[in-house]
C-alpha cells in the first residue's frame, strides 16, 4: 500500500460531504484550462471572474498598507467598517453604523458561517448561485428550492414565496435573494421588492441580499431590498465584482441592529475560524468603499463596457432561436434551449450537463449547465459568463471614446471578437 493512501480505509468523512463535487465553476474553468494548454480552442463562458483590473486607486492604496501585518479585529477593522456602513447608507439612504458592519475572507465565507450560526430553512429561489445550496447541505440545514419562470424574468414573485410560508408560517427561515443575479443578470423592480419585502416581514423571514453585483447595475440605480424591509435584511458585497478584486477575498455583511445577536454569533465562529480577514487588503478596501470620482468613473464605463455585450450576445442568441432575456447587470446570460430539443435529442443529448459537456468537446465552448444552478436536469438551459476579454484595454478605451452613446462596431470587434466567435460557433452547433 503506498503510504499516501495507508489511512483512507479508517476515513470516516462527514455524511453531508461525502460525494459531493467541485464546485461546477471552479471545475469547468479547470477543464477549459486543460484544453488551452493542449492546444485546443476554447470559449471560456465558465467562471464568472471580473474581465476588468483592480480599480487602481485602490491598487495604491494596498501598496501603501502592504506592511500591515497584524491581527484585525474579528468583525473587521473599525475605520472598514465605518467605510462600508456609509457606501450603503449613501447608495441606499440606509442608516447603519460600523458596529452593524461584519468584514470576512470573502462573502461566500460568511454566507457559510451565517448558516452555521442560524438554525432556520435555507429558501433559495431557482436558478440560484451554484453554492447557496451546498453550503446548505454541508452544514445539515433543510433546503427549499423556490421555483421561478423564465416568462417572469427567472424572479421569485411574492405569491410563490407567500404560498410557502403559509403552509408553516412560524418556522425560522432564511431566504437568499441575489440581484443583479447569477446565473440570469436580471434585477428586481421597485414594486416586486416592495410585495416581497411586505411577505418577507409578515413571516419574519430573515432576508439574506446578496448585493455582490449591485454596482454592476447597467443603468447604475440599484435598489436593495432593504429599503423596504430594514429590520430583517442582511446585505451582503464585498470586493470581487464591482471592484474586480475576487482573489483579493474580502467580503461585507450589514447587518440591522435587531440582528446584532446574529452577528455576534457569527463572530464566535469566525474567532475560532479564520479569526480576521487580511490586514493590508483591508486597508486599501476603505478606499473602494469610500468611492469618489475616479472610482465612479471606473464604474460607469464599467457598466458601459457589459452592457455592450450583454446586448450583443442577446441579440445573437434570440435570433438564432434560443428563448433568452436581455441581462440588466452583472456578465451572466442564462438561455434556454429547449425550441432545439428535438434535435438535440437526435443528437443524444437530453440534459443541460449533456449539453455542456458535448459543447467543450466539440466545439470548445465552456458554459454551465442550468442543472448546476438548481434548474430540473431535462431542462436545457445554460448559464455563460461573457467575461473572457481584455478588461483594461476595453475601460481604457471606453474612456477614451466617452462620447455618451453606445460603443462602435470597431470597439466591439475589437474587444469582443472572440467571445461573439464563440456565440456564433455554438450557435452554428445547435442547428447542426
Amino acid at each position: 500500500m503506498r503510504e499516501r493512501d495507508q489511512y483512507a480505509p479508517a476515513v470516516h468523512i462527514n455524511l453531508n460531504v461525502r460525494g459531493k463535487q467541485q464546485s461546477a465553476t471552479l471545475e469547468i474553468n479547470e477543464r477549459a484550462r486543460k484544453l488551452r494548454n493542449e492546444g485546443r480552442t476554447v470559449y471560456n463562458f465558465g467562471l464568472g471572474q471580473s474581465p476588468f483590473p483592480v480599480a487602481s486607486p485602490v491598487v495604491e492604496e494596498l501598496k501603501r498598507h502592504a506592511h500591515e501585518k497584524d491581527y484585525l479585529p474579528v468583525r473587521g477593522l473599525p475605520a472598514l467598517q465605518d467605510a462600508v456602513a456609509r457606501f450603503h447608507n449613501r447608495k441606499e439612504g440606509t442608516q447603519y453604523s460600523a458596529e452593524d458592519i461584519m468584514i470576512g475572507p470573502g462573502s461566500k465565507e460568511l454566507m457559510f458561517i451565517l448558516q452555521l450560526a442560524y438554525y432556520g430553512d435555507l429558501l433559495i429561489p431557482t436558478p440560484s448561485w451554484v453554492s447557496y445550496s451546498p453550503q446548505a447541505s454541508i452544514i445539515g440545514r433543510n433546503i427549499h428550492w423556490l421555483p421561478t419562470h423564465g416568462y417572469h424574468n427567472w424572479h421569485l414573485m411574492p405569491e410563490t414565496l407567500e404560498d410557502f410560508c403559509k403552509k408553516d408560517p412560524e418556522h425560522p427561515r432564511l431566504l437568499i435573494l441575489n440581484y443583479p443575479a447569477n446565473p440570469t443578470g436580471k434585477t428586481y423592480v421597485l414594486d416586486e421588492l416592495k410585495k416581497l419585502a411586505q411577505i418577507a416581514r409578515k413571516y419574519r423571514i430573515i432576508l439574506l441580499s446578496d448585493e455582490i453585483y449591485g454596482e454592476l447595475n447597467y443603468n447604475g440605480k440599484h435598489v436593495s431590498i432593504a429599503r423596504f424591509y430594514p429590520e430583517g435584511t442582511i446585505i451582503s458585497s464585498g470586493l470581487s465584482k464591482w471592484c474586480g478584486a475576487g482573489g483579493w477575498r474580502l467580503g461585507t455583511f450589514a447587518f440591522p441592529r435587531g440582528l446584532r445577536w446574529l452577528r455576534d454569533a457569527m463572530a464566535v465562529i469566525a474567532s475560532e475560524t479564520y479569526t480576521s480577514t487580511s490586514a493590508p487588503i483591508q486597508f486599501a478596501a476603505i478606499r473602494a468603499f469610500d468611492g469618489g470620482p475616479e472610482i465612479e468613473n471606473y464604474l460607469q464605463h464599467s457598466r458601459k463596457v457589459l452592457r455592450t455585450l450583454a446586448r450583443q450576445i442577446h441579440e445573437r442568441l434570440q435570433s438564432n432561436g434560443a428563448i433568452v432575456t436581455e441581462p440588466k447587470g452583472a456578465f451572466y446570460i442564462f438561455p434556454d434551449f429547449s425550441p432545439f430539443r428535438e434535435s438535440l435529442n437526435r443528437r443524444g443529448i437530453s440534459t443541460s450537463k449533456e449539453l455542456c459537456r458535448r459543447l467543450l468537446d466539440e466545439t470548445g465552448v465552456a458554459a454551465l449547465p442550468g442543472s448546476a444552478f438548481g434548474r430540473p436536469p431535462e431542462e436545457l438551459t445554460v448559464r455563460m459568463a461573457f467575461v473572457d476579454f481584455d478588461g483594461e484595454a476595453a475601460l481604457r478605451d471606453s474612456a477614451e471614446q466617452n462620447n455618451g452613446r453606445g460603443h462602435n462596431r470597431v470597439f466591439v470587434q475589437k474587444h469582443f471578437g472572440h467571445i461573439l466567435k464563440g456565440i456564433d460557433t455554438m450557435n452554428e452547433w445547435l442547428l447542426g
